[in-house]
């Protein structure tokens, strides 16, 4: 299945979703995460491994975490190769004063915000969802 590239249609249909829970960002420089843990992303990077975890496992594991945030979801299949559409949903937030930290995976964008501020993004990016020509200036979607 291919994912949409379109970036009108991105903004339009990207159904956002805030998913239940809170997750955290960790790092294991040895690369070894510890047993029990169910990370729902990591990355490899020069400094050890990037963990993300929901927060009751680190701190039932009791490994150090940063950015307590809220996951949305945006439920559109993106095209890995779209171009525009996180910097888009980025800017909507940035305007706001809400940091947003990214993952693209494969079918889908997640975006990991500050856990106080996750019902207010979701509100910003369901509006944008509504009505994209609503986008900051230098955002808006090229003319088809």
């Amino acid at each position: 299945m291919t994912g949409e590239r379109d970036l009108r249609k991105l903004l339009r249909h990207m159904t956002p979703q805030l998913q239940p829970g809170t997750f955290v960002f960790c790092t294991f420089p040895d690369e070894n995460v510890p047993a029990g843990l169910a990370p729902i992303a990591t990355f490899r990077e020069a400094e050890g491994l990037s963990v993300i975890l929901a927060l009751d496992e680190a701190q039932r594991a009791g490994v150090p975490y940063q950015f307590e945030s809220g996951l949305i979801t945006l439920t559109i299949h993106s095209s890995l190769d779209a171009v525009g559409f996180l910097a888009a949903v980025s800017a909507v937030l940035a305007e706001a004063g809400i940091p947003c930290n990214a993952v693209a995976a494969f079918h889908h964008d997640h975006l990991f915000v500050p856990q106080e501020k996750a019902q207010r993004a979701l509100d910003l990016l369901a509006a944008v969802a509504a009505a994209p020509a609503q986008l900051p200036a230098g955002q808006q979607p090229p003319s088809n």
